[in-house]
């Protein structure tokens, strides 16, 4: 085995440790004087060493081993004692009892000492306890929910609802409640959060217990302990469901020692001072040098060492490291020992001295020692690593998170060492994407935020679009000083912070290195292969969450993956001019529907990927020259059937993971724990990556290519990037793609990949994120609202003055420290550059469904998550990263804003896109977007086709599809023009219940005079688009309104039984998403009639007259259930449940108005005669109904004023700041209207036999006969009846026409024949 050191290579079979008589003539041996000096100076005994151990005799290396031996003689009282120990009773090798000691399900990793609750409250306890002395163990808190950490005796009986701390003689603490526990509970300690280190400390001699929170004491918690005969006390813990923590029992160093106190596992002491001894040698070698022509020994810098070649110093080195080697594989000593001198190295001299250090010292591992033992050392060295990144406290300026981000990126540099942890270690043993992430600091004075951020300020309101602001005060110069020496440390926080970050940046662009490639694979091709099955892991394991990568990690790993990438992209395009710059980057659609890239179970716009495989293979032929295998297809097809996934033999083999319910049970082994030293799942979904058979000739362009299967891990160089007769990811270019590549391949699956990881976890957790900006909006008002409290506090209530300053001092001492908080969350995730990188992601996005849908049916193969990433990364730029940063200030922000709008208008009924959830997604994301100004806006500026293509597929029938989402577009188009329709929030919820006034849907109104237009033009078109639309809007108006009022009933009944009730919560929101669902229905026929009122009221149409009486029929309906005098309606808005707060008689009755106000007030002479005519001839109509709409039980006396209205009824008039003037004036005049035209009609109508009444309605005169079979109907009746059905009512023949059939003439005429 060659290494590379100082310019030369050495063969480790060269050098033999025996020693012979030639040894003393192996050419190159200095004299031996010099080296018995030499040898001397490097394996000097240590200064406690007696000399006498270690006489100084003539040394050469055939005696050196016999020295060596007794260098290494480890003293008596130095050495501890590995078996029983005086105080504990158990074995030597303390770990978590998986066999007996346990209650409930838990997750327990294979080295005994990581757990993750699976059940309610799952309990589990150590194998060895203590009965006298003082003892600790420590615990890595892996997350900071709900556990009680202590210790307990083995009589202590638990179950899934009493824990440790439960029962007596069991303590506990518990940091997620701040209380300790022993049957009862008590206030104790302070908060803990994830990556903090609890010790548990316990003096058997005095009787105390008391715990300590990263190396600060909390105080005794327990006195009095019961000891003696059959007392015992185990170390034990009980946790809920997902939480996890790591056990340190004394097998690694611990974090925290105590003076005084012993962990309950000895540390290997003999092993421990063999490896000090060797490691001062090894020492003295990098600081020694031989000069032979002077025949002295140099001291020297160890940073400036150089292997030479020199026999002497490799024999030297080869015989410390005969020893050190076997010592390296133990974890104990790796951290104790090796990770201590290599921070020394980092901590001295400069950088790149600091680098050279590092990489010699692993050339020697890589030469002197085994590959499974400088293999076992790296995999320890890399796992200590990553838990003491992890659990470092942080400092102010995160020093220790920089020495040992420094330290990993020294390790990787050097390239055999970083081949090996990255096929091996990285994605594998550990999750090193911690590496990636800055942990939050929940307690601030401890992080020194104090100190770095000495003056706090927080905004007054949210930015937030959603949230209407309220007009602020300007602010004061104090204000204004305080938020200047806010910002000024938010920038000094954010500079700490971006060092570590670049760090971070650096670790990935070593991994996705391409030019290491020197007698092997590259490091990037190693690193796309597991990143690829991280993310299958994720994408596959969301029902199991022990699998799946924390949310906070994946954000911090997506940023900065996205700057390595970015560096790689933009690095290849300066060196090849036709390449593209990231920022016009995108997926092409090939990588979609070529099977080199895995895309797993996920689900593609299409459908299942054997479907489109199945259905769209001649499309793929035509336009990709891919022709897909036919036992391929067949294959596909049964993995489809079979879901049921065979263990892989690796899986088989590996031995279970323990489980502490009474044995291990067959679960794959949760790589995804708590804690850094947990393994990853080697159990994945059985779907392999399909890739094409890389022909060994150019293709001509009319070829076809074959596609057969081939695993992640076989895909090669050559089938990524490709070469001159393969496009590798690239196969299968459509013709509407260009020729030219926009990076290499592999830069492209790594931007797939990232744009996955988003849609996987990271968009929820920028939500998640957002909560502490909200605390400090909601600690911020109520400060101002104690404040102004104070000032109204009259100076002789003393005692209300006093509480009042004290909720002051606990407001603000609060915000302070939310705001420090708030600074750090700024800085890590909601700063600016992380803004561009999620805008960068979205025009990704957008790029990526543009190049897709040209493409035609092949768009189908996209996967949906590209459309979700796109929704969502749009989203959370608007909602989460105000109000420091606006969207509005990001580059090509109008245009990107446009581009998103026509994606959206254009797919959203897209008939390419089958999954159900991706359509809602896109119909809400529109529903969304038309409801802000400057989105709705982008909406007018896409090209007339698509706009007037939208609004016909907002027109289609409601039937053919889910309704609900087109109706509130309509509606949000119309907003703002309607009766009564410019109010922001619901009138009677200001008055009832401010608070809920501020709800983010509710926005104030921006119409769209320019899509109105669209609307109406396209109904005027055709004669079948406005009928079949409005039919459809009037069925649905008549079910939501017929369920909302049968839920009113029920919940009525419900609250006047004498029993107490409780009305399900879902039933209540059900009831109220169908009265809304009515109103917004009601305001969609207004905006009809608006625009094209001849859709109603001109009858030389067909069907005008039924329409216009199916509405006045529904209109009438409506306002007699609402307005009748002490009517249901009116009860249940009286009782104010919750969940009905929207239910009220204003919104329903000014969409029913609008729409009376249009037929009876804005038409011609005629139009009116015909809409009064219609609406008095139902018979449901009431005047009544009319009057109640302004205030009056019974219509005015002809000529005479109308009455002021009863303030204790409803009335529009009542409502002066949402209705006009112009508007009340209309709607007196409409009831002046009405009341004189019912009472003509009143007067000159005669009255009517039953036999002359419709059979079907009874509320109409019979004025129609049915051919050929005779029967006779209302008009109304039947032409309802024949939209959906030509068969007669009575006798079912198939009516051919529909005659007009009036009494008195037909009589006439049938005496005249007579």
């Amino acid at each position: 085995m060659a290494s590379k050191g100082a310019g030369m290579s050495f063969s480790r079979k060269s050098y033999k440790l025996t020693s012979d008589a030639e040894k003393s003539r192996v050419t190159g041996i200095v004299h031996e004087k010099l080296l018995n000096d030499y040898l001397h100076r490097i394996f000097s005994p240590p200064d406690h060493v007696s000399p006498a151990a270690t006489s100084r005799k003539f040394l050469n290396f055939q005696n050196l081993p016999e020295h060596l031996d007794q260098l290494l003689q480890v003293d008596s009282e130095d050495e501890e004692s590995q078996g029983q120990v005086e105080g504990r009773l158990g074995p030597s090798t303390v770990v978590l009892d998986h066999t007996g000691g346990f209650e409930g399900l838990l997750l327990v990793d294979d080295d005994l000492l990581e757990v993750i609750g699976h059940s309610n409250f799952g309990t589990i306890r150590s194998t060895t306890c203590v009965y006298k002395g003082k003892w600790l163990y420590e615990v890595l808190i892996s997350s900071q929910g709900l556990m009680q950490i202590g210790w307990c005796t083995i009589s202590c009986r638990f179950n899934q609802e009493e824990g440790v701390g439960d029962t007596p003689n069991s303590y506990a603490y518990d940091g997620n409640r701040v209380r300790k526990w022993n049957v009862t509970t008590t206030n104790y300690g302070k908060a803990w959060a994830a990556g903090d280190i609890v010790s548990c400390l316990i003096d058997l001699d005095a009787g105390t217990l008391s715990f300590c929170l990263n190396g600060v004491s909390l105080g005794t918690a327990f006195e009095n302990l019961s000891k003696g005969q059959g007392m015992a006390y185990f170390p034990a813990i009980s946790l809920s469901f997902k939480e996890s923590v790591a056990f340190n029992f004394g097998s690694r160093p611990l974090r925290y020692p105590m003076a005084g106190f012993r962990p309950l596992q000895d540390p290997p002491g003999a092993d421990l001072v063999q490896a000090q001894r060797l490691l001062g040698c090894f020492r003295a070698v990098l600081s020694v040098e031989l000069d032979p022509m002077e025949g002295r020994l140099v001291e020297k810098e160890s940073s400036e060492w150089q292997l030479q070649g020199q026999p002497t110093v490799v024999l030297t080195l080869a015989h410390i490291f005969h020893r050190f080697a076997p010592l390296l594989h133990k974890v104990y000593l790796v951290e104790a020992v090796l990770i201590s001198f290599l921070l020394g190295i980092v901590e001295k001299g400069t950088l790149a001295q600091a680098q050279s250090m590092v990489h010699q010292v692993l050339d020697l591992f890589w030469l002197f020692m085994e590959d499974y033992e400088v293999q076992d050392c790296l995999k320890q060295l890399m796992m200590s690593l990553l838990r003491l990144y992890r659990f470092s406290p942080i400092v102010p300026d995160l020093s220790l998170q920089i020495h040992y981000l420094r330290l990993t990126i020294f390790i990787l540099k050097h390239e055999k060492s970083r081949k090996f942890l990255l096929s091996n270690v990285l994605f594998d043993v550990l999750r090193s994407v911690i590496f990636f992430y800055i942990k939050s600091p929940m307690r601030v004075e401890e992080a020194g935020l104090q100190e770095l951020i000495p003056t706090t300020w927080w905004p007054h309101r949210s930015g937030r679009e959603g949230r209407e602001s309220k007009e602020l005060k300007e602010e004061t110069a104090e204000e204004r000083l305080r938020r200047r020496a806010y910002e000024r440390g938010c920038q000094r926080l954010k500079k700490r912070i971006e060092v570590v970050e670049e760090l971070q940046v650096q670790i990935l662009k070593l991994l996705l290195d391409n030019k290491d490639d020197n007698g092997g694979e590259a490091s990037r091709y190693i690193f796309l292969t597991k990143f690829r099955k991280f993310l299958q892991e994720n994408a596959s394991g969301r029902g199991n969450m022990p699998m799946l990568c924390p949310p906070e990690y994946m954000v911090c790993f997506l940023h900065r993956l996205i700057s390595a990438l970015r560096y790689y992209w933009d690095e290849y395009k300066a060196s090849n001019p036709c390449a593209s710059f990231s920022e016009e980057a995108y997926i092409p659609p090939q990588m979609f529907y070529n099977g080199k890239v895995d895309y797993f179970d996920l689900q593609r716009l299409g459908g299942l990927l054997s479907h489109l495989r199945k259905t769209l293979k001649d499309d793929l032929a035509a336009k990709a020259n891919i022709v897909i295998d036919p036992l391929e297809l067949q294959v596909a097809t049964m993995d489809d059937l079979d879901e049921d996934e065979e263990p892989t033999p690796a899986a088989a083999q590996r031995p279970m993971q323990a489980l502490a319910l009474g044995g291990a049970l067959p679960l794959p082994r949760p790589g995804w724990l708590s804690s850094p030293t947990l393994g990853r799942a080697n159990r994945f979904l059985s779907t392999a990556a399909v890739s094409l058979m890389t022909p060994r000739r150019p293709l001509s362009a009319s070829e076809k290519v074959k596609v057969r299967t081939l695993s992640v891990e076989q895909r090669t160089r050559e089938d990524i990037e490709g070469s001159h007769w393969s496009k590798g990811l690239l196969l299968g270019r459509p013709p509407e793609e260009p020729e030219q590549p926009l990076t290499e391949n592999s830069l492209l699956e790594v931007l797939d990949g990232a744009i996955m990881m988003y849609n996987l976890s990271v968009h929820q957790q920028l939500g998640k994120m957002v909560g502490v900006s909200d605390d400090v909006n909601e600690y911020a008002v109520a400060l101002r609202d104690t404040e102004d409290k104070i000032r109204r506090c009259p100076k002789r209530r003393k005692d209300i003055l006093a509480e009042l300053m004290k909720s002051q001092k606990v407001f603000s001492e609060k915000l302070d420290h939310l705001s420090r908080r708030l600074a750090w969350v700024h800085a890590t995730i909601y700063s600016q550059e992380k803004m561009l990188d999620i805008y960068w992601l979205l025009r990704i996005c957008l790029r990526t469904i543009e190049h897709g849908d040209r493409t035609g049916s092949l768009f189908a193969f996209m996967p949906e998550f590209y459309l979700s990433v796109a929704i969502n990364s749009y989203s959370a730029l608007k909602n989460y990263f105000g109000p420091v940063h606006s969207m509005e200030e990001l580059p090509g922000y109008e245009e990107t804003l446009t581009r998103l709008a026509a994606i959206l208008a254009k797919h959203f009924a897209d008939t390419r896109i089958v999954g159900t959830d991706i359509r809602d997604s896109l119909m809400q994301a529109l529903a969304s977007y038309v409801c802000y100004p400057h989105s709705l806006r982008a909406v007018e500026r896409i090209p007339e086709d698509q706009r007037v293509a939208m609004v016909r597929n907002l027109l289609a029938p409601y039937e053919q599809r889910p309704w609900a989402q087109t109706n509130w577009i309509l509606v949000r188009l119309w907003r703002g023009c309607g009766f009564g329709y410019r109010y922001t929030r619901l009138p009677h919820l200001l008055k009832t219940k401010p608070d809920d006034a501020n709800l983010p849907s509710l926005q104030k109104p921006c119409p769209s005079t320019l899509l109105q237009q669209h609307m109406a033009d396209l109904l005027r078109q055709g004669p079948d688009v406005a009928p079949s639309f409005l039919n459809s809007v009037l069925n649905q108006l008549n079910w939501a309104f017929s369920e909302f009022i049968g839920m009113i009933q029920e919940i009525q009944q419900a609250a006047e039984r004498l029993e107490r009730n409780f009305v399900d919560s879902r039933q209540l929101k059900v009831c109220a998403t169908c009265f809304d669902l009515s109103v917004s229905l009601l305001r969609v026929l207004e905006m009809t009639i608006t625009l094209v009122p001849e859709i109603f009221l001109d009858w030389a149409r067909p069907t005008s007259e039924m329409l216009l009486r199916r509405l006045a029929q529904l209109l009438n309906q409506v306002l007699n259930r609402v307005t009748a005098e002490r009517n249901l309606f009116d009860r249940v808005v009286t009782l104010r449940l919750p969940g009905l707060e929207s239910v009220d008689h204003y919104p329903i009755l000014v969409a029913v108005t609008g729409i009376l106000v249009r037929l009876l007030v804005h038409g011609s002479a005629s139009e009116t005669e015909r809409a009064t005519s219609v609406l008095l001839a139902d018979p449901c109509f009431q005047l009544r109904s009319i009057c109640y709409l302004l205030g009056q039980s019974e219509p005015p006396a002809p000529g005479t004023a109308l009455p002021a209205p009863d303030r204790k009824r409803f009335s529009l008039q009542s409502y002066t700041d949402y209705i006009s003037a112009e508007e009340l004036a209309q709607v007196e005049q409409m009831l002046a209207h009405l009341t004189s035209a019912s009472a003509q009609v009143a007067a000159a109508s005669l009255p009517t036999s039953e036999e002359d009444l419709c059979p079907i309605c009874y509320a109409h005169p019979i004025s129609a006969v049915f051919q050929p079979c005779g029967h006779k109907s209302c008009k109304a009746c039947i032409n309802q009846h024949l939209m959906n059905n030509k068969d007669c009512f009575f006798c079912k023949a198939t009516i051919v026409s529909v005659e007009d059939w009036d009494k008195v003439a037909n009589t006439g005429a049938t005496s005249s024949a007579t």
